[in-house]
């Protein structure tokens, strides 16, 4: 993605108050002083469908049969990149500890399949969904997402293009100098952030890294 287009998205990000400030749970289990929702950049439906086209653009010449999304966060952008691409698309949903399948969902052996993400960090989500496609016999020809938050670390085999690269700070549970300055416990946004939170106090108190 161009210079031009990546301050475009920033822009779009802050105006939106997507890109929030503070102390945050990431859903990989790191801390961060920086958190980006994409829900809040996506929930107006015009905004959507123009990030999903241009992260369409930057994949369509991967040849895809479908679009893979790991339920919740990249259901929307997920849809909106499909759209654009004129093909299929699924979500993956949680069953327990797994990753699975639900409401009929399935992939045919040789599909090619790309994996549509908001945000990528550790790419923990965007692996089981891989993971999952190639169990069922598909084959995963690249990864887009809308941030990329891995600080060139992405662990994948297969191509991965994002519209954004974000060098937004994290740290390990007992490295955060949030929780060593004794501020209040992160905030993990989007579904269920009580129990997030209870989950990084105790996080904290074992010394343990937690799994969002």
């Amino acid at each position: 993605m161009n210079a031009g287009n990546e301050q475009i998205l920033m822009r779009l990000l802050e105006d939106s108050g997507a890109l929030r400030r503070g102390h945050f749970l990431l859903s990989s289990g790191l801390h961060s002083t920086a958190y980006v929702q994409c829900a809040l950049l996506l929930e107006d439906p015009v905004r959507a469908r123009k990030v999903g086209q241009d992260l369409a653009e930057e994949l369509r010449s991967f040849h895809p049969d479908s679009v893979l999304s790991p339920a919740l966060g990249g259901v929307i952008i997920g849809h909106e990149v499909a759209a654009a691409l004129g093909v299929p698309f699924r979500f993956t949903e949680r069953k327990g500890d797994e990753m699975g399948f639900r409401r009929g969902f399935n992939l045919r052996q040789g599909e090619r399949v790309l994996i549509v993400e908001d945000v990528v960090t550790t790419g923990r989500s965007t692996l089981e969904c891989a993971a999952l496609a190639t169990s069922k016999g598909a084959r995963v020809v690249a990864i887009g997402s809308i941030i990329d938050r891995t600080a060139g670390r992405a662990p994948f085999d297969v191509p991965f293009k994002a519209m954004l690269k974000l060098d937004l700070p994290s740290y390990q549970p007992a490295e955060c100098p949030a929780c060593q300055a004794g501020v209040e416990p992160p905030e993990k946004p989007g579904s269920r952030p009580d129990a997030a939170a209870a989950e990084a106090s105790a996080g904290q108190r074992n010394g343990q890294v937690l799994l969002g």
